[in-house]
């Protein structure tokens, strides 16, 4: 089977900026399970996927306006210290993730003070070309509920 829209694919994937090593590499644990067409990974991801089969490895560059996005120069945002981890140890330059409405999100650490943290919202890999290197593991049909849920179920997906 292609991958399409609204098939669930079971992939490895290992990101980079261009020129340098790996950032994230799923290799050393169990394959990402996504819903194409359904924003669950990056656009530029997304899209390099569409006709591949299982088996296939590929590698993708991705720009900033397919990917994270651009860097916005103003993007700091102080906040108190309790929205982080009891006992944290923070450091500027690290990056930790904060729970937000929209569920949990990464950002990185500018300067931390007595009581509050200034962060910088910017996703950590925003404003970056990335090269993705992609190995597709399983390629099915989506169930009609994982299509009106907006993600896969199961090994690697979503789990209810």
């Amino acid at each position: 089977m292609k991958i399409e829209k609204n098939a669930v694919v079971r992939l490895h994937y290992s990101v980079a900026e261009v020129g340098a090593g790996p950032i994230e590499d799923s290799r050393v644990g169990e394959p990402l399970s996504i819903l194409v067409g359904h924003r669950n990974v990056i656009p530029g991801v997304e899209n390099a996927l569409i006709g591949h089969e299982v088996g296939e490895r590929f590698e993708v560059t991705v720009p900033p306006e397919e990917g994270y996005g651009p860097r916005h120069p103003n993007a700091i945002q102080r906040l108190p210290k309790k929205v982080f981890q009891k006992n944290a140890v923070l450091k500027p330059g690290e990056v930790v993730m904060i729970q937000t409405r929209e569920g949990q999100r990464p950002v990185v650490v500018h300067k931390v003070g007595m009581t509050v943290v200034d962060v910088d919202i910017n996703h950590p890999m925003a404003g970056k070309t990335l090269t993705f290197d992609i190995e597709v593991m399983e390629v099915r049909a989506g169930s009609e509920e994982e299509i009106a849920h907006g993600h896969a179920h199961g090994t690697g997906g979503h789990t209810h």
